[in-house]
């Protein structure tokens, strides 16, 4: 990708892709005046020219994870600017500006993220901002919730714990091999200190009544675990596999015994029998996949615009209604293409290669959670999906995960300087006779 003519071709592909969305939304779209398809364009447009010269400013071995990064997100952006009709104002505006928040915060992550060993000294931060980021949970969202309000804006500070709870666990595998014996285990007190935050983070999500983003945490904790286990030399004993699978048994077991009777009504109910109540947006939701068919309603022609969270929750059904299947297993599949990158230009280091993994398994139980939920698959947990739903907080997160992802694909290693080593002085001065 470092190739001129390579990157060239490929920013042309990402720009052919929106033009051929873009025509649809001209050609069917829902749009009182043509002028309104017109700001869609441009701004689209804009951002993708503005972020293919940018991002040639930073020296990459590979550009591959921001280009698949632009054209996710201005699908989104065309995607949110058709919802209930094609307009760029209100919370069109609103995800336009959060994706140029994403792009920032990609280039942040991805100059953050390069430098192994200065992540690895500054560890004990990073276990620091993830319990900054619990106090605040505690004493700032408010009743029970994971959101603080600030005017018209609201921050869900647990969003930001996802990217720290991956450099979290990647920078621990380096310390595989320093084991210590305790009881019968010989074990790193690294692990120790993971488990003890998993187990805080399900306590907390627990407290706030919000359990739908924890499969994307056991999903890190469980993708970080195994690259832990693989780490050369690092011995673990059988003992530790059947400690840590019975721990995690029992968790579960607990966990669905003493869910909050919000989550026990969602586990047992039926949509259609109670298509007003707990299965409103489910039923919903299957409506309008059906509705959508392959080729969908139209851009602007779906009534899920009317449902609640249609353009975060059920987001996919959204799509799906009035843009087709097609569009919306495109939009999917694109992600996946973004999140396989490193399997095809591998990661030069084990940190990286374990923060790539998380990355992918965080957006891989993310984007599960939210198609099968509004498919009526499992249930309906509202999580979002990375770039496309709407959102203030997840957006920068995603982009922040998008950035580690690009790291791991251009990491910076610097060289030991050697110590300069003093010669001895000669004494010139002439012995006395």
């Amino acid at each position: 990708m470092t190739n001129p003519i390579s990157y060239i071709s490929s920013c042309l592909f990402v720009l052919v892709a929106h033009a051929a969305m873009l025509a649809n939304l001209f050609i069917n779209g829902n749009y009182d005046s043509i002028s309104d398809p017109i700001k869609v364009a441009a701004a689209v447009g804009l951002l993708d020219l503005a972020y293919f010269i940018t991002v040639r400013l930073f020296a990459q071995t590979s550009y591959a994870v921001d280009l698949a990064l632009i054209l996710i997100l201005n699908m989104g952006v065309i995607f949110q600017s058709s919802f209930g009709g094609v307009h760029f104002s209100g919370n069109a505006l609103k995800h336009y500006i959060t994706a140029i928040v994403s792009l920032i915060s990609c280039r942040v992550a991805f100059l953050i993220c390069r430098k192994y060993k200065w992540l690895q000294q500054k560890k004990m931060y990073i276990y620091i901002a993830i319990g900054i980021c619990a106090v605040i949970i505690l004493t700032l969202t408010g009743s029970r919730s994971m959101w603080i309000s600030i005017g018209s804006m609201s921050i869900q500070p647990s969003e930001l714990m996802k990217p720290l709870f991956i450099l979290a666990c990647a920078t621990s595998v380096s310390e595989q091999q320093n084991k210590h014996k305790i009881l019968f285990f010989n074990v790193a007190y690294e692990n120790i200190i993971l488990f003890g935050i998993m187990l805080g983070i399900c306590l907390l999500q627990w407290w706030c009544r919000d359990l739908g983003s924890l499969p994307t945490f056991m999903g890190i904790y469980i993708c970080g675990y195994l690259l832990r286990v693989c780490y050369p030399k690092t011995k673990f004993s059988k003992k530790t596999y059947i400690a840590g699978g019975s721990l995690l048994g029992i968790a579960a077991i607990i966990a669905l015994r003493f869910a909050p009777s919000y989550v026990q009504d969602r586990l047992h109910a039926d949509i259609w029998s109670d298509k007003n109540g707990n299965g409103y947006q489910q039923s919903q939701a299957l409506i309008g996949i059906a509705n959508g068919g392959w080729t969908g309603k139209g851009p602007g022609y779906g009534s899920l615009c009317n449902v609640f969270a249609h353009d975060n929750d059920i987001v996919f059904a959204t799509v799906c209604e009035e843009w087709g299947l097609l569009y919306a297993l495109m939009m999917i599949f694109a992600i996946i293409i973004m999140m396989a990158i490193p399997l095809i230009i591998p990661p030069r280091s084990y940190f990286h290669g374990t923060m790539a993994a998380g990355v992918c398994a965080a957006f891989t139980v993310q984007m599960s959670l939210n198609i099968f939920g509004s498919c009526n698959l499992i249930p309906f947990t509202g999580v979002t999906i990375p770039f496309i739903s709407s959102g203030g907080t997840s957006m920068l997160v995603s982009g922040l995960m998008a950035g580690m992802l690009a790291a791991s694909l251009s990491p910076s290693f610097e060289e030991a300087v050697p110590k300069k080593v003093r010669k001895p002085v000669k004494n010139t001065r002439r012995r006395s006779a």
